[in-house]
């Protein structure tokens, strides 16, 4: 018999009636009903995508979840994914370990289980190696090794591709600068030619102080605001006024006092064909009043 990978081993141990434990049993059906295609050159360019990732508790929310990996099925298995998140702010520009490392619990709070968590992806040295001849001679890109991915990463990898077997690299965010971020995606954007998914993950709106625990299902104002102001400067392919939204988008800066779940959104933009074509929204409405949406560009 194989023996169990260290992720599927630590995914063993999660309890049987635990909502996780379900997604990855209708995972595993779907993928022994059809076989997920990988990626060829007749598919053309992967999209760029930006996810909303939430916590962990989204490994409890069997609706976000099943969305995420059904998105995931939908597009050609890729054969890397390079992913930009909030939780990892570093200049200049980082990569994430490119072999299997410890992952990064940067969170609190939460129950044991998610402490045990693995996500053991193989290795993305040639990867690294790809993006590091995309930077200019002056951006050298330092790996750092004992760094593994953090929750803005692995969470949602980790249920849209349970099986931990695409390399994955994560990319630091070496700046809040719209066009700076942008300049980034588009440095990325010929990865996507090659079968690699190019990800931001942040969160649409993430007032977490602002938010009312004693009505979860509460949607502010600040939120909706922000999230439908978003979503048409989007339908318009105004980069532009998305760029200001400091100083322009309503909800501001309850729906975001710390910028760095939106800014990823710029990477994402960056990365596509054409930064001003309308993405997709591929995920909508809310978790705990916050905006979920999550968005696929061509």
């Amino acid at each position: 018999m194989t023996p169990l990978s260290t992720t599927a081993a630590a995914d063993a141990r999660i309890p049987a009636g635990h909502p996780f434990a379900a997604h990855l049993r209708r995972a595993a059906s779907l993928a022994r009903d059809a076989a997920h295609a990988s990626w060829t050159e007749a598919d053309g360019p992967l999209p760029s995508l930006y996810i909303s990732h939430g916590a962990p508790m989204l490994f409890e929310m069997t609706e976000w979840m099943t969305q995420l990996h059904d998105w995931a099925r939908a597009l050609p298995r890729p054969k890397g994914v390079v992913i930009v998140s909030a939780h990892w702010e570093s200049a200049p520009l980082s990569v994430s370990s490119t072999q299997a490392t410890e992952l990064v619990y940067d969170f609190g709070g939460f129950h044991p289980m998610y402490y045990r968590m693995r996500y053991d992806t193989p290795s993305a040295g040639r990867l690294a190696q790809e993006i590091a001849g995309l930077m200019p001679d002056s951006e050298p890109v330092h790996e750092h090794r004992g760094r593994g991915l953090d929750h803005g990463a692995w969470v949602p990898l980790k249920i849209m591709y349970p099986e931990a077997d695409i390399p994955v690299l994560q990319l630091s965010m070496p700046t809040h600068d719209p066009d700076r971020l942008m300049d980034l995606g588009r440095r990325l954007r010929t990865l996507r030619e090659s079968g690699v998914l190019v990800i931001g993950s942040g969160y649409m709106t993430h007032g977490l102080p602002f938010v009312d625990w004693s009505r979860p299902d509460a949607v502010p104002g600040w939120s909706s605001d922000f999230d439908a102001w978003a979503t048409e400067a989007l339908g318009r392919g105004d980069v532009d006024t998305l760029a200001a939204f400091r100083d322009r988008a309503p909800g501001m800066p309850y729906a975001h006092p710390t910028v760095e779940h939106f800014t990823p959104l710029f990477v994402t933009l960056g990365a596509a064909t054409d930064p001003s074509a309308p993405p997709v929204s591929v995920i909508d409405g809310y978790s705990i009043g916050l905006a979920k949406r999550s968005l696929q560009a061509a």
